[in-house]
């Protein structure tokens, strides 16, 4: 079995085509909480599976040769997964609420490595 990073993306395009904001605020609200049990049941449904359930991610910092600055990106959450190969991990993922009632946009899988020497 390997371990497998999952980061959940979402863009401007597909917020907007979510018409997650024309949504009124009990319809948003009522989505949200729909979005939150759907997560929970993916979760509970997944959990064998499931190494860290990780947490939803906030602003961006950028640390590089030229210092520390604030900086946009599509990341919104991330999981750890294990399965026994790439494809099974990303077949966990297939419907989940992150692109299905909530406004995000994929969800991309990828081989934790081992670091060579050590």
């Amino acid at each position: 079995m390997k371990n497998f990073l999952a980061v959940y993306l979402g863009n401007d395009a597909s917020f907007k085509a979510s018409g997650w904001d024309a949504l009124s605020e009990d319809a948003r609200k009522k989505r949200e909480q729909e979005g939150i049990q759907a997560w929970g049941n993916w979760v509970e449904t997944h959990k064998s599976s499931i190494v860290d359930i990780g947490a939803p991610l906030g602003k961006t910092l950028r640390t590089s040769k030229g210092g520390i600055e604030s900086t946009r990106n599509n990341l919104t959450a991330y999981t750890v997964v294990r399965a026994e190969s790439q494809e099974a991990a990303a077949k966990l993922f297939e419907g989940h609420p992150h692109f299905t009632i909530f406004p995000g946009d994929s969800i991309e899988i990828m081989e934790c490595l081992p670091i060579p020497g050590m």
